[in-house]
């Protein structure tokens, strides 16, 4: 049989590329070497959040008298929590099979490569069997990149992937890197009470996303008794002693474990790309607005491309190489692609930066309140406050939104469709919010 479309990779991009493409009558064969969801389901996006969430409860009930409740001891039991995740990987993990079954989607679940092809179709290789399709998507992800430190090896450090199987709280814990899931396990692991120091290159956590709020969020931690780092880098670590050199010079941080956590890098290498003559640059595949590669029908979404890594991108990239593929092209757009950074308290942010503007030449006004204009807000998070703000052209157009505060994530919506369908301040205060919700301050920062 030859299908229409073979996908490697089940994760978000390629999983619901999947689908989509079968929901509209291609025959479609997936390929999944791991577990259905890939990085982001099974040592990402959704086990860091149940991990989290369940911190965050437990940092609420050690808070009770704030809101008028009073508890007996608190206790977080780590091996139930862990079990807690597993159960929940496992539950949508079998709710991604029942999806693709449900399309008719063929999956096997074995390493694929490419092996060529001939007369306009491809071969893939899987276990001990060959198949072809007309069409290929690749949506392998990404893995964590590990820096060639000395001693690190030796270190026995953690990843994300070690870091979430934890079955014992270290007493202190050295995160390498200052991002967004380096300070995501900062989260858990200080409000579980563990010592964490973070060494950061950079002269601030959290790379491209806004100064002002990725300051006010170490500045949380650092009450918390987080310990940062920042303009320093591992020169090599020996002993359980990581040493570094900051701007001040050398500098000496002892740990029980390490989590290195510098980024990711594309999975290419085993793919069989060189049998088609996939083009790559910096490590990833090159693709175009299409997700179309320098082969034609063959396409790349996802971490793979280097593009966006993040689990929505590839969801949409997905789509997008599908509309292709039928006929129907549409342009990938990534002017409106959300960044949310899950700690306590969040930050969501999409658009444009103050940052980013000032380097490209370009003016700009702030609309910024405090979160405490919202009465849901000031319910919810008892001597607590964030901020909102929001970031527009000289004409009103809204051109970023960045939140800091509980709930961020969830309220950030709004934003992101004015963003990404070009409204002005004005358009969007005229939206009737729910009251009390926390998503009025966007409705309040528009107005300011």
């Amino acid at each position: 049989m030859i299908y229409d479309l073979s996908i490697i990779g089940a994760g978000p991009g390629g999983a619901d590329a999947a689908e989509y493409a079968a929901a509209r009558g291609l025959s479609v064969v997936i390929f999944e070497k791991n577990k259905v969801g890939g990085v982001c389901l099974n040592e990402g996006c959704v086990p860091t959040k149940a991990l989290l969430h369940s911190a965050h409860i437990y940092a609420k009930a050690k808070e009770g008298r704030k809101y008028a409740v009073s508890t007996s001891e608190v206790e977080l039991d780590l091996s139930k929590l862990m079990a807690r995740k597993n159960k929940i990987l496992k539950k949508l993990g079998a709710g991604i099979k029942l999806g693709l079954q449900k399309h008719e989607v063929t999956l096997v679940e074995a390493e694929a490569r490419l092996a060529g092809q001939a007369d306009g179709v491809f071969n893939i290789e899987a276990g001990e069997a060959t198949y072809q399709a007309k069409h290929i998507i690749i949506a392998t992800g990404s893995e964590a990149f590990v820096p060639p430190i000395p001693g690190l090896e030796e270190s026995g450090y953690w990843t994300a992937r070690e870091a979430l199987q934890v079955g014992e709280l270290p007493k202190s814990l050295a995160v390498i890197g200052g991002g967004v899931i380096g300070m995501e396990f900062v989260s858990f692991f200080n409000t579980l009470g563990v010592e964490v120091t973070v060494v950061e290159m950079l002269p601030k956590i959290l790379g491209q996303m806004d100064e002002e709020l990725s300051t006010e969020l170490q500045t949380a931690f650092a009450k918390r008794g987080v310990k940062f780092y920042l303009n320093t880098k591992v020169q090599s670590i020996s002993n359980g002693v990581i040493y570094a050199e900051g701007p001040d010079g050398a500098v000496e941080i002892e740990a029980e474990r390490i989590l290195v956590s510098v980024g990711r890098r594309a999975i290419i290498n085993g793919l069989g790309l060189e049998t088609v003559g996939v083009a790559t640059e910096r490590g990833a595949v090159v693709v175009d607005e299409y997700m179309r590669t320098n082969v034609a029908g063959l396409y790349a979404v996802g971490d793979i491309n280097g593009t966006s890594m993040l689990a929505h991108t590839a969801t949409r990239e997905g789509v997008i190489a599908v509309q292709h593929i039928l006929g129907e092209p549409e342009a990938m757009s990534y002017k409106a692609i959300p960044g949310i950074v899950y700690t306590d308290p969040e930050i969501a942010s999409v658009g444009k930066t103050e940052a980013e503007l000032k380097a490209a030449g370009v003016a700009y006004q702030v609309h910024q309140v405090p979160m405490s204009l919202s009465g849901r807000f000031v319910i919810e998070n008892e001597m607590v406050n964030g901020l909102c703000k929001l970031i527009t052209d000289e004409q009103g157009v809204l051109l970023g939104a960045h939140l800091l505060g509980n709930a961020s994530s969830e309220i950030l919506v709004p934003a992101i469709m004015a963003i990404d369908r070009g409204m002005t301040l004005r358009e969007l205060s005229r939206i009737v919010f729910p009251h009390p919700t926390i998503c009025e301050i966007l409705r309040a920062a528009a107005l300011h």
